[in-house]
C-alpha cells in the first residue's frame, strides 16, 4: 500500500517541495515521474556497469532488479552509473598506476551525484576490485540509508579436467616464457579461450571477492547476497531484495555509520583473515574507516589477523573458488563457526536491521561441505595473512601466507626501480634461487598509483620460482597473487623509506611469524644511505595521477586523499 512520506527531514524535500522547486519537478516529468513518485523518497542506485571487463557487466541487470525492489516498497529510484578500472585489465603495464585511483574517484563521484541531486538513501552496485571499496566509502561519506550488493563472481573455466581461473592465465604465461613443455604456445591461446566463461569479478579469493565477503560482515550487504556467481539470473532476488531494504533503512533511519562500528570492522577484518584474503584489504578497510571516524589501520588489522584462523580454504591459497564458497554457504556459514567460537562480535548489525546473531540463529552447520573449515579443524590456527614491521618497513608492510610452507626467508636483496625492470629480469630467468627482489618506487606517492605486480609474481610462479624467491615491494599485490610477496611497506621509496635506500646484495630477513621485516644494516649504514638519497621525479607531472600523487596519504592509513571524518563540518545526510 503506498503510504505518505514526511519529507521535512530528507534530502530530497530540497529539489522536491514547495512552489519555489516547481522547475525542478518539471525535469523529474520530463522523465515519466508522477505526482506521487515525486512525493516518494530519492533512492540513488549506483552502478558500475561498464564493458571495460566481465565484472561488470552484469551490473546493469542488476541495478535495474534494484530499481524494482525500491519501488516495490514505495520508493523512487534514480540509476546513474560510475566508472571503474579493472586490474585484470590494467594489468603489467602503466595501465595499473590507474586501479588505486579509481577508488578515489568511484566514491568521489558517487558523493557528487547523491549530493547534488539530493538523493535520500542509496544503493550502490559494483563488481570489481577497486569499485567495492570506493563504493562503500561514499556510503560512510554520505551516511544516507545504503546498502551494498555485490555483482557476483563469474564462473571458472574448466581446462584440461580441472577448474581454473584467470590467474592460471598469468602463471601460464610465466611457464611458457621458461619454455616448459606444459605450456605450449598452443596450450596458452587454449587456456584463455576458456579460463573466463562469461560475466562476473574474478573467481578465487582475490580482492573483489575479499571485499564483497567485507560488504556482508561489516553489515552494508544483506546475509548471503555475494555468494550468486554473477551469471545466475535468481541472484536478482537479491538485488530486488536490496532495493526493499534500503527503503526499510530509511524509515529505520537506520545508517552506516550506525551499523560500521570499530567492532563491525573488527568482524570484517576477521573474515579477511578466514578467508585467505587480498591484502588489498589492509587498503581498503584502514580507508573506509577513515570516513566514519573509527580509528582502524593496517596495526589494528594485524592484531585481528593473529588471533583469527584460515578456515575457507579457497584460491589461491587453496583449493576452491568463490562459487564452491557460496555452495558452502558463504560469510554466514563461515560467521556461524566464528560465532560459535567467540571470535566474532555478534551484536553487530546488518542491513536488514538484525543482528549478526539473529540473523545466525537460522543458519545450520553443514558438515558435509569441505569448502569451509569449523573453527576446531582450520587450515591454520592463525589467519592468511600478516603484518610486518621492522627496520625496512617501520609503518608496516603485509603479506598473505595462505598457503605457503615456510613463514620465513632470508637473502641478498636485487633491487629494481619499478615493476618493468623486475619482470624483464624474471622473464629472462636473470635472477637466482634465493634472492629477495625489491621492486620500489612504485607506492601510492612514487608510482604514482601504487601498482598491483600479478604480472611478475604469477610469471616467477609458472617458472616453479614460487617458494624460492621473496618479494618485496611498496607496491601491491593483486589478490590472486601467491607466494612469498610482501606489499605495501612503508615509508614508500618516494618519501625516503628504507626500501630506496637498500642496494644489491644487502641482506633481508623476513619471518612471517613473529612479523619482522628486516635489513641487516646497522641505523648508522642507514642514515649515511639517508645523506645520499635524493627524490625521484615521476613522469606524471598532470592530469589524475599528478594530483593523486600530491594528495595521497600512506598505506598503512589506507592511501586517502582527504581528511575525512576528520575534516568534517557536515553530514550530508543532515543536511
Amino acid at each position: 500500500m503506498t503510504k505518505t512520506w514526511d519529507k521535512s527531514r530528507l534530502p530530497s524535500r530540497h529539489v522536491t517541495e514547495g512552489p519555489a522547486r516547481a522547475p525542478h519537478r518539471s525535469y523529474y516529468y520530463a522523465m515519466g515521474l508522477s505526482t506521487k513518485d515525486i512525493k516518494k523518497p530519492f533512492v540513488g542506485v549506483a552502478s558500475c556497469w561498464n564493458e571495460a571487463a566481465p565484472c561488470n557487466t552484469a551490473l546493469m541487470r542488476q541495478a535495474h532488479a534494484v530499481s524494482e525492489g525500491v519501488k516495490a516498497a514505495d520508493g523512487t529510484p534514480r540509476e546513474f552509473c560510475t566508472i571503474t578500472v579493472t586490474d585484470g585489465i590494467a594489468m603489467g603495464h602503466e595501465g595499473m598506476r590507474s586501479s588505486l585511483v579509481s577508488r578515489e574517484a568511484i566514491a568521489d563521484s558517487v558523493e557528487l551525484t547523491i549530493r547534488g541531486h539530493s538523493y535520500d538513501a542509496l544503493v550502490g552496485v559494483a563488481g570489481c576490485d577497486k569499485s567495492l571499496p570506493g563504493m562503500m566509502m561514499a556510503m560512510l561519506r554520505l551516511n544516507v540509508p545504503s546498502v551494498f550488493l555485490y555483482g557476483g563472481s563469474i564462473l571458472p573455466g574448466s581446462f584440461e579436467g580441472r577448474d581454473v581461473t584467470v590467474l592460471d592465465v598469468f602463471e601460464a604465461v610465466g611457464a611458457h616464457a621458461a619454455g616448459s613443455n606444459d605450456m605450449t604456445a598452443e596450450k596458452l591461446t587454449a587456456l584463455e579461450k576458456i579460463a573466463c566463461p562469461g560475466d562476473g569479478a574474478c573467481g578465487g579469493q582475490f580482492t573483489a571477492n575479499t571485499m564483497a565477503c567485507v560488504s556482508e560482515a561489516i553489515g552494508l550487504a544483506l546475509p548471503l547476497s555475494s555468494s550468486l556467481p554473477a551469471p545466475f539470473t535468481n541472484r536478482d532476488a537479491y538485488a530486488v531484495a536490496s532495493g526493499e531494504a534500503v527503503m526499510a533503512l530509511i524509515e529505520k533511519n537506520l545508517r552506516p555509520r550506525d551499523i560500521c562500528t570499530r567492532e563491525a570492522f573488527e568482524n570484517a577484518a576477521i573474515v579477511v583473515a578466514a578467508t585467505g584474503g587480498s591484502t588489498n584489504a589492509a587498503l581498503h578497510l584502514p580507508a573506509m574507516a577513515h570516513e566514519c571516524g573509527v580509528q582502524f589501520e593496517l596495526k589494528d588489522m594485524a592484531e585481528i589477523f593473529k588471533k583469527t584462523p584460515w578456515l575457507a580454504d579457497l584460491k589461491p591459497g587453496g583449493n576452491y573458488v568463490a562459487k564452491d564458497f557460496g555452495e558452502a554457504g558463504g560469510v554466514p556459514m563461515l560467521m556461524k563457526t566464528l560465532h560459535e567460537a567467540g571470535l566474532i562480535n555478534a551484536d553487530c548489525l546488518t542491513a536488514t536491521g538484525k543482528t549478526w546473531a539473529e540473523e545466525l540463529e537460522g543458519v545450520t552447520w553443514d558438515p558435509d561441505q569441505d569448502v569451509i573449515r569449523p573453527v576446531s579443524n582450520p587450515l591454520t590456527p592463525t589467519g592468511g595473512v600478516v603484518g610486518l614491521w621492522g627496520s625496512l618497513a617501520p609503518d608496516g608492510a603485509i603479506v598473505k601466507v595462505a598457503g605457503l610452507e615456510s613463514l620465513q626467508f632470508q637473502g641478498p636483496a636485487r633491487v629494481f626501480d619499478g615493476e618493468q625492470a623486475c619482470f624483464e629480469a624474471v622473464e629472462a630467468r636473470d635472477y637466482n634461487e634465493g634472492d629477495v627482489l625489491v621492486i620500489r618506487y612504485e607506492g601510492a606517492t612514487g608510482g604514482p598509483g601504487m601498482r598491483e605486480m600479478l604480472s611478475t609474481t604469477a610469471a616467477i610462479y609458472g617458472q616453479g620460482m614460487g617458494d624460492k624467491v621473496a618479494l618485496i615491494t611498496d607496491g601491491r599485490f593483486s589478490g590472486a597473487t601467491r607466494g612469498f610477496c610482501i606489499g605495501h611497506v612503508g615509508p614508500e621509496a618516494a618519501k625516503g623509506g628504507p626500501i630506496g635506500l637498500i642496494k644489491d646484495g644487502d641482506m633481508i630477513s623476513i619471518d612471517a611469524e613473529t612479523g619482522t621485516i628486516d635489513v641487516m644494516l646497522t641505523p648508522a649504514e642507514l642514515q649515511d644511505r639517508q645523506r645520499e638519497w635524493t627524490p625521484r621525479e615521476t613522469n606524471y607531472g598532470s592530469g589524475a595521477l599528478a594530483k593523486f600523487a600530491k594528495l595521497v596519504g600512506p598505506a598503512h592509513k589506507g592511501a586517502v586523499t582527504h581528511e575525512g571524518f576528520a575534516g568534517e563540518r557536515h553530514v550530508y545526510a543532515d543536511i
